[in-house]
């Protein structure tokens, strides 16, 4: 007698062993194999340059979300020293008042915490990992810093900087309130600088943004970069202070900057000459549209013209 529930084989109940024959699995051929791995090299072709545009997309808006950041800071600081801003870098001779700190990493320390915001997010390699020491003029892509000091945090060993700071942004120099008695700083006069706040027409007035090196002079006689991605640091001429730092090709034919009135806007390179730098910036002495394409390799000549 058969005990209930026990098992029974397949094999008993069936009469036999079943038949498997058509449950195999076939293989595939090497024609279908090439099919399918043709349709993926396709696909990936086509996603991957739309893959590419949305990450440039989302590092333009986090630059922009950063300079926003800014604006904030430099508001806050002028709010806190009556409408001033800080003194900027000053020669020996002249006399300065420190509590007003130096450069704007130091004097805007105390409203920001995170040492990424001075970086712009299409230029985050410091120079000095490129090789070319602390003092940026790696073309494009590269930041300045990382500044050398015993201690992160402390005066570096070029003491108007915080060692162990970087970044890929940079300020108008002709924002600063250098002391009165400095009459001119690297031969640029003093009184063409704002100083404060209480500008008219601050909405063309650069305050700060994409750059080689921590700030700029630009003058309106500026040539414009020699070649795409031309470096800063090495021409010590009066050129190197000026549109060279500046004119630098990070978003496709555009810089990022926040102006006096603190709105933030993306500049055209050929409008670069077109913005009130300094109080006797004359707007309309740039060069030419027929000027940009013969200046230098003529590279600025492949974007539009300054409208």
């Amino acid at each position: 007698m058969q005990k209930r529930g026990a098992f029974t084989p397949l094999e008993v109940r069936t009469g036999g062993y079943p038949d498997l024959r058509g449950l195999l699995l076939t293989a595939f051929t090497l024609v279908e194999l090439l099919v399918v791995i043709a349709i993926i090299a396709l696909l990936m072709s086509i996603l991957l340059p739309a893959l590419g545009r949305v990450r440039r997309q989302a590092k333009d808006v986090l630059c922009e979300s950063n300079l926003h950041q800014w604006g904030v800071c430099y508001a806050m600081y002028a709010d806190d020293w009556d409408g001033k801003f800080m003194q900027g870098w000053i020669p020996g001779e002249c006399t300065g008042d420190t509590s007003h700190k130096v450069y704007w990493m130091q004097a805007l320390r105390p409203y920001y915490k995170e040492g990424d915001l001075r970086v712009c997010p299409m230029a985050t390699k410091p120079s000095s990992e490129a090789g070319l020491g602390p003092w940026g003029g790696g073309g494009n892509w590269i930041g300045w810093g990382v500044f050398d000091g015993e201690v992160c945090g402390e005066p570096a060993s070029w003491s108007y900087v915080t060692a162990c700071d970087y970044g890929s942004y940079g300020g108008n120099a002709y924002i600063c309130n250098p002391p009165l008695s400095c009459d001119s700083i690297q031969g640029h006069p003093t009184s063409n600088n704002w100083r404060h706040t209480r500008i008219k027409g601050g909405a063309y007035v650069p305050l700060l943004g994409d750059e080689q090196w921590i700030d700029a002079w630009p003058h309106h006689t500026d040539d414009p970069p020699d070649y795409e991605g031309q470096p800063w640091n090495f021409d010590q001429s009066a050129h190197a202070w000026s549109m060279l730092r500046v004119c630098i090709n990070r978003h496709d034919g555009f810089v990022k900057w926040v102006f006096l009135d603190y709105s933030v806007r993306k500049i055209p390179l050929r409008c670069l000459w077109k913005q009130r730098w300094h109080r006797t910036f004359d707007i309309n002495a740039g060069p030419t549209d027929a000027q940009f394409l013969t200046l230098g390799t003529g590279w600025l000549s492949r974007f539009p013209p300054c409208k």
